[in-house]
């Protein structure tokens, strides 16, 4: 899979129709903590991209998996990531700066989530139909499902390898091919994975990974009408874009979130939905869609909120990943965390005030919680991305679902109460794709159905959910007569 220049930098190639091919044209892939080189990765030409698709094409009309072997590939793939858990892990820490408690979650996650992919090969079926009109006594009808074909897959840096994981995992399990672009700042573990699939006894052509940047490589995706679906996971923007030019073919869009989280008075435990609210918005510095970032908090208890949750926050270990002991790591770039500072400062040039953080050095940002934003402060009405909560009091439940809403994104939200009315209200009044009960809006399993409304995006993801979306479902109807 790699090569060694002579002096000794690692190479990586794109992956096209089972070959490794390294091209003169080259990015460097960045130590997001050392800022150090850790690699070259060939950038995919537009010649480069057109091969690819031809052949994850060429493969899906003349190469077909049965579903048990599809789940054997998957599964072998799955035993084979146990077996590398560690050396994937260490990749994560460097290439993505994830706290190495952080990356052995993530790659813990991800052989779930192939698991799961595994097992939903042989669960694929359709439906009868029942024809219960005049004039179709003799006929009688059923659905099967089959797969689209070439799909496109566009992944983020945050979750480089379990959300790559979760489009690869599905698209194979339902009989798909793929081209795979991940995140430039993050490739090298997809193509690991890449790796472990082709050894654990993927044929060529069924995955095929392109390496570069998203207005370049991607949009070369984007303008091959050969592939049937793209899947992505990035911001609104991008998503935008992606639906404007793609047209009537399908999209999953998985995107950005500003996720809101209610404490109300009559939380079990307030210690724990402090804790909870503190250590989900700082995990992987802050960089998931479904990161901690506004929480609104009932008056009667918003003085002991925070001041449980600043003593949380100061708890937190920061700097070094590659410590265990290490909470909160770098950012993805010195830029991001740049960015996250001005927003603080603006904030506070506005009237808010930190009770703890704010402070940066390089692409690590300190844990900051502020109190005093206000809605139209960038870090509460857009996604911050960042290591950065807000926490905002509230005197009656339906201004807390309000302001919740004011959003044009909805992904996910956390609610905290003892009462089951309210629960079951906020589960219909509020306007997000998972509505959490005592617990915050970054849980997630990766088995469930996942996915927003509003500009959070289009479909489901979860392998399950998945698995439909890269599926058609074709009626069969027989004449009996």
């Amino acid at each position: 899979m790699q090569a060694q220049t002579g002096k000794g930098t690692t190479v990586y190639g794109n992956y096209i129709d089972g070959k490794w091919q390294v091209n003169d044209d080259m990015f460097a892939v960045m130590n997001k903590y050392t800022g150090e080189e850790l690699a070259r990765v060939s950038k995919a030409s537009k010649e480069d991209v057109e091969k690819a698709v031809t052949s994850a094409l060429h493969t899906f009309h003349t190469k077909k998996l049965s579903p048990v072997e599809r789940y054997e590939i998957l599964m072998r793939a799955a035993d084979s990531i146990k077996e590398r858990r560690e050396e994937l892990a260490l990749i994560l820490v460097a290439e993505v700066g994830k706290v190495l408690k952080d990356a052995r979650g993530e790659i813990d996650r991800g052989i779930q989530t192939l698991i799961a992919s595994a097992e939903e090969a042989k669960r694929i079926a359709g439906q009868g139909v029942p024809l219960g009109q005049p004039g179709n006594e003799n006929k009688m009808a059923f659905t099967v499902r089959v797969p689209v074909g070439v799909i496109g897959a566009i992944t983020p840096f945050n979750f480089p390898f379990n959300l790559t994981v979760h489009k690869v995992g599905p698209a194979l399990a339902a009989g798909n091919t793929i081209v795979l672009k991940p995140a430039e700042m993050t490739p090298i573990i997809a193509m690991k994975l890449a790796e472990i699939l082709e050894e654990a006894g993927l044929p060529a052509g069924f995955l095929n990974v392109v390496n570069g940047f998203g207005p370049e490589t991607g949009q070369y995706l984007l303008e091959d009408e050969r592939i049937a679906m793209f899947t992505f996971t990035g911001s609104p923007g991008v998503g935008r874009h992606i639906k404007s030019t793609t047209g009537i073919r399908r999209v999953t869009l998985e995107l950005g979130n500003n996720s809101p989280n209610i404490v109300h008075r009559d939380a079990p435990d307030l210690g724990k939905a402090a804790e909870l609210c503190v250590t989900r918005g700082f995990s992987n510095a802050g960089q998931a869609c479904i990161s901690v970032q506004r929480v609104y908090v009932h008056r009667d208890v918003y003085d002991s909120f925070v001041e449980q949750a600043v003593k949380v926050a100061h708890s937190l270990k920061v700097g070094d990943p590659t410590d265990p002991a290490t909470d909160v790591g770098p950012m993805i770039s010195e830029k991001e965390a740049k960015r996250a500072e001005a927003w603080i400062s603006e904030a506070i040039a506005q009237g808010a005030k930190a009770a703890c953080g704010g402070k940066r050095e390089g692409a690590v940002l300190y844990p900051t919680v502020l109190v005093d934003v206000t809605s139209e402060m960038k870090v509460v009405c857009q996604e911050v991305f960042a290591p950065v909560i807000s926490i905002i009091p509230f005197d009656d439940i339906e201004d807390a679902f309000r302001q919740a809403n004011d959003s044009r994104l909805g992904l996910q939200v956390g609610l905290f109460t003892a009462n089951l009315q309210l629960a079951m209200r906020a589960v219909h009044e509020l306007e997000f794709g998972g509505v959490i009960i005592n617990d915050v809006s970054t849980y997630r399993a990766d088995v469930m159905p996942y996915g927003g409304v509003k500009d959070s995006g289009i479909g489901k993801e979860g392998p399950r959910w998945a698995v439909e979306e890269m599926t058609e479902e074709r009626v069969v109807v027989i004449n009996l007569s």
